[in-house]
């Protein structure tokens, strides 16, 4: 006898027990009364026992046999579904990873290398934040984010940082304009704003933005400077600045991975910049 047959036979006996009647019971099953018979018959038979006895034409009465067989059968039957389930929850369990990256690396770089990852993962269920680098660590930190980018070098702690990639500062806008558009001191680029503005006794006007974005289209309507990544400046009029503009981005991760997935897919970022970016 097949095991799955087992399983089914068992749950028409104990549904044929609870109800002591084979046309009630081929309702509750939706199947037909002869099924119900044929399938008790069969079980009957792989246990050399009878089950149930008649009690004129539509009672019947379980056997002693039928009383053990009932108990055990509940916790069979109870056993078989945590098990499916189990195999099912294995199946089809997506691991969440979640990711928390400064604005510039997850609006210039994250997209692509999101699509790979997506692709050699499809089994991790990604969830990604946009913030600036301080609150990139602090994420890190709480365990708010498995992996983090960040933009700035700050001290991180027993955190491990690996750097990914440089990236180039440049100065972005019309040179004749005033108005200075900087990010809010705790981003990874104010902190070569503000040394740009103190090397060049820029005293402001000054407007913070707390977005990348917001900043590139005022300069692309005219409003504004900003020292911003060259990774940016798509159709802008930029000015280079000197090699102490040049930054990094940063990949933070824990030296001890809460999973082998996450340690997985920070050595495929890792190979997959360098690969892309530092060949």
């Amino acid at each position: 006898m097949e095991v799955i047959s087992l399983f089914k036979l068992l749950e028409t006996f104990k549904t044929v027990y609870e109800t002591l009647n084979f046309s009630e019971a081929a309702e509750i099953l939706f199947v037909s009364q002869p099924t119900v018979s044929a399938q008790i018959k069969q079980l009957e038979n792989e246990l050399e026992t009878s089950l149930f006895s008649r009690n004129g034409k539509k009672k019947i009465i379980p056997t002693p046999q039928a009383e053990l067989l009932y108990k055990q059968s509940l916790n069979i039957l109870e056993e078989w579904e945590t098990t499916k389930q189990l195999v099912v929850n294995q199946a089809t369990f997506k691991e969440t990873v979640k990711i928390a990256a400064s604005l510039t690396f997850g609006m210039k770089i994250l997209p692509e290398l999101l699509k790979e990852l997506l692709a050699i993962f499809p089994m991790i269920d990604f969830k990604v934040t946009l913030c600036n680098s301080l609150d990139v660590l602090n994420a890190m930190n709480k365990h708010e984010a498995d992996l983090g980018f960040i933009e700035m070098p700050l001290q991180t702690g027993t955190l491990k940082r690996t750097t990914l990639m440089s990236d180039v500062l440049v100065a972005a806008g019309d040179p004749n304009e005033e108005l200075w558009l900087i990010r809010e001191s705790t981003s990874g680029v104010y902190h070569y704003t503000k040394r740009y503005f103190e090397e060049n006794n820029i005293t402001g006007p000054f407007l913070e933005i707390n977005s990348n974005e917001l900043i590139s289209k005022l300069l692309r309507m005219g409003i504004g400077r900003s020292i911003i990544s060259a990774l940016e400046t798509d159709g802008l009029h930029t000015e280079p600045l000197t090699e102490n503009y040049e930054r990094n981005f940063y990949l933070l991760e824990r030296d001890a991975h809460e999973s082998e997935t996450i340690a997985q897919c920070a050595r495929f970022i890792t190979r997959w910049v360098n690969q892309k970016y530092n060949d």
